[in-house]
């Protein structure tokens, strides 16, 4: 008896703001840059590359390769992705928040 798997689809698990919401965020706080990387991509697949491509500014087969595994997009081409995908980012005080005062 052989037992067939089925291929997992992370994007297909993105259907709304907030699943999507909770994804990077748990992404980010674990602090792996190359997996958040992967994650903007399963975004940008769950909410459809043509048009996150064409409301990045950017390129279908450029938005491919800057997502694509072992890919090393430059910071503002994240930041333009970010953005068509109407996701906001903030900073707030976290774990090493020892910093002293000035």
């Amino acid at each position: 008896m052989s037992h067939k798997l089925t291929n997992f689809d992370m994007a297909a698990l993105l259907d709304s703001d907030e699943a999507i919401s909770e994804y990077l965020s748990q992404v980010l706080a674990d602090g792996d840059n190359e997996e958040f990387l992967r994650a903007i991509g399963y975004v940008v697949k769950a909410r459809g590359m043509a048009q996150i491509a064409k409301d990045s500014g950017m390129g279908r087969e450029s938005l491919y390769k800057a997502f694509a595994p072992g890919a090393k997009p430059r910071f503002d081409t994240v930041l333009k992705v970010i953005h068509a995908l109407g996701i906001d980012l903030c900073a707030q005080p976290g774990h090493a928040a020892n910093h002293s005062t000035l």
